[in-house]
């Protein structure tokens, strides 16, 4: 018969087992999807400027997955079903975070902030007072700077399966930005086969916003190849065109009889090459397209992409006015992401959803402005199926 002390001392080591055990299931990723790209969580575990940094697993029920880290809050790889009933990885990313600290400038998957895309030479106006921002794309500031949200470490709460919640203080006049802004992310995974992103923030002092997701697509799998081929459809009759530093001139010009017409499903590739000015400036498409809304507030198709290749289809919804289109025109050849797969030039598409780039000086442009007691909201759904 055990004394009271000896079953006391079995209670609590029998306590500390389950401790660990329900610990130990709680960090493993468990992805139920096919696909051989699978990622380990331990190669996200580390320590970044003092905050813990992690990997983590979003899946539903059919067969869909998506791991996002906390460092840039980067969607790093998703799994997508294809026509053929296994799954294909459709992002960009790195099989480790290691990878991320030595390849910023890509943005692979991160969220971005303050300003998603360029602000000329860095500078604007609130009331009379001049800002100056970092250049981090000379002559101009890109992505909100070096050291923008890409590179900074989110606070994470993993709320259920599906949904993933980060929250960032941006502090009155990090990389040269006005306000100590609060913003919260959430990133939900539908049975839907939806990415729903929800955009949140407030600030004590007013400031510009613009926040968006800069994840690279192919929907034939990230690293297999050109996206030339992926059949394009962007709900836009007019564009911003850009002068030679990618920086809107102010004028919205239509896309008829253009290059940039993808008002109807076109290859990527059709044009991509052609000798007009803008195609010159931007390497290929590095342009803003003015979306056709209906209203202000309402989510609205924006985008739509296939590849013939998986079958499979990614539909862009957003209640922002603008998307950028990038064609990947500065991949490098000689980039090795997951499973050390190549991503080369043109190998990759981004559509980020946004308001106008260099909108702070541009007054024709819709404001990006954010003042006190007001909050910024804005969502995007990025939507795969099988057609």
């Amino acid at each position: 018969m055990y004394s009271i002390k000896r079953l006391s001392a079995v209670l609590m080591l029998f306590s500390v087992v389950a401790c660990n055990n329900a610990n130990n299931q709680q960090s493993a990723i468990k992805d139920t999807t096919n696909s051989n790209t699978l990622i380990s969580k331990t190669a996200y575990q580390q320590e970044v400027q003092g905050k813990k940094v992690d990997l983590y697993l979003l899946s539903n029920k059919h067969n869909m997955s998506v791991y996002i880290t906390n460092y840039g809050g980067r969607i790093v790889s998703v799994n997508v079903p294809n026509k053929s009933g296994t799954t294909t990885d459709v992002v960009l990313g790195y099989d480790s975070l290691n990878h991320y600290f030595t390849r910023k400038e890509n943005f692979f998957g991160a969220l971005i902030g303050r300003y998603g895309n360029r602000i000329a030479k860095g500078k604007f106006q609130l009331d009379g007072k001049t800002y100056q921002l970092a250049i981090n794309n000379a002559p101009n500031a890109l992505h909100g700077g070096p050291k923008g949200f890409h590179d900074q470490v989110w606070d994470a709460k993993l709320l259920d399966e599906q949904t993933l919640e980060l929250s960032y203080l941006s502090k009155d006049g990090e990389e040269g930005y006005p306000g100590n802004l609060t913003v919260k992310v959430v990133y939900h995974l539908t049975e839907e086969n939806s990415i729903e992103i929800s955009y949140n923030a407030t600030t004590d002092k007013k400031t510009v916003l613009n926040l968006t997701n800069h994840s690279y697509f192919n929907l034939s799998g990230a690293g297999s190849g050109t996206i030339n081929d992926h059949l394009l459809t962007i709900n836009a009759d007019k564009f911003t065109p850009v002068d030679s530093t990618l920086i809107p001139t102010g004028v919205l010009a239509d896309v008829a009889g253009t290059a940039f017409d993808f008002r109807k499903p076109r290859a990527i590739g059709d044009s991509v090459n052609s000798l007009s000015e803008q195609i010159k400036n931007g390497k290929g498409y590095d342009h803003n397209f003015v979306l056709n809304r209906k209203s202000s507030n309402d989510l609205e198709l924006a985008a739509t992409v296939y590849s013939a290749t998986t079958g499979i289809k990614l539909e862009v919804l957003t209640q922002e006015p603008g998307i950028q289109f990038y064609g990947g025109n500065f991949l490098e050849s000689n980039l090795l992401g997951k499973k050390d797969l190549h991503y080369s030039f043109r190998t990759a598409f981004c559509l980020e959803t946004q308001h106008f780039p260099d909108a702070p000086n541009k007054a024709k442009f819709a404001s990006t402005e954010l003042a006190p007691g007001k909050t910024y909201t804005t969502k995007t759904v990025y939507k795969f199926s099988v057609q």
